[in-house]
């Protein structure tokens, strides 16, 4: 079976009608369950470009069965639940579930935890314990208004990728070895979560993203990756990128925070950062849900530094 972006019920370019019919479900199940399920747009400044994530602030008393029901019908590629509060110190406990699963850590979800807790409780830096790790963001109102966070990620690595992995996700993808750009060789990066990163040698062999849907799955299923990151190189700080999201029941993710601090982490492995340190990455673009995420790393730290906005979405 062949799926893409455009043709998938579960793409994020159809997840902001989710505010719909099954934006009333996620209500009901979220109902049932005592919980209130608020939505944002992440890594944009428009409710109608970036990735949505649900956010459930007070999460206490669900227990896991009930966060997937609540992910599953919200339908976004992620929900991030608030399961432990401490305002005055201002450090939280997250947990983040895909439609189909728990997944360790979510960079979307995580900006759009904190600009919804910024409005509470003020700009300022915020600590969650995720289940990768301790995880800080820095939030702050820029000159319009609007909330921007800075999450830093946990410790990233990179790894030249096998042959045997590279073959196997190349197929899945209908693409092959001449597709990729040879100045950035495929590796398996970590930023919270791992990824394959694989550099288109064009823009419009990244744009052509028609994949099998079940062969990707079972191939990440069998790394343990959480996304196949697939980059372009526009200029040394400037990418492109789109991430297949398969194994979290999603064709697509229009931005990824944990695959962007990943690729910050292989940039300098490979010693390609360029001397600012920081790369801008555009996403979504294809999926008609445009998201900037900008990517700062050092070459003496292995973590990297993840910042966008986020907003509300209406409905």
């Amino acid at each position: 079976m062949t799926s893409s972006a455009a043709s998938s019920p579960l793409s994020a370019s159809s997840a902001s009608s989710a505010t719909s019919a099954p934006a009333a479900a996620a209500a009901a199940a979220a109902a049932a369950a005592g919980a209130d399920v608020l939505r944002y747009s992440a890594f944009t400044s428009d409710p109608d470009g970036g990735n949505p994530a649900g956010v459930v602030l007070d999460a206490a008393h669900l227990d896991a069965r009930q966060m997937l029901a609540i992910a599953a019908e919200v339908g976004y590629s992620e929900t991030a639940f608030v399961t432990a509060r401490d305002d005055e110190r201002r450090r939280f406990t997250l947990r983040y579930f895909s439609p189909l699963a728990e997944v360790a850590f979510c960079g979307h979800a995580t900006v759009a935890v904190s600009v919804a807790l910024a409005g509470l409780l003020g700009p300022g830096e915020l600590v969650f314990e995720t289940p990768a790790g301790e995880i800080r963001v820095a939030t702050a109102a820029d000159g319009g208004g609007a909330v921007r966070a800075a999450l830093t990620s946990v410790p990233t690595r990179s790894r030249p990728a096998q042959e045997a992995e590279v073959d196997a996700t190349l197929a899945a993808l209908g693409w092959d070895r001449g597709d990729l750009d040879p100045a950035l060789p495929p590796h398996v990066a970590f930023g919270g979560n791992e990824h394959l990163v694989l550099a288109a040698a064009s823009r419009a062999r990244l744009a052509d993203l028609d994949y099998d849907f079940d062969a990707l799955t079972g191939i990440m299923r069998q790394h343990g990756w959480t996304t196949v990151h697939l980059v372009w190189r526009e200029s040394d700080e400037r990418f492109h990128a789109r991430d297949p999201f398969p194994v979290g029941g999603v064709v697509e993710d229009p931005a990824t925070g944990a695959a962007a601090a990943a690729f910050g982490g292989y940039l300098r492995t490979l010693g390609l950062l360029p001397a600012s340190g920081e790369v801008a990455v555009r996403q979504g673009e294809d999926m008609g849900r445009p998201s900037d995420l900008t990517v700062r790393t050092a070459p003496d730290d292995e973590r990297v530094r993840v910042s966008g906005h986020a907003v509300p979405i209406d409905g």
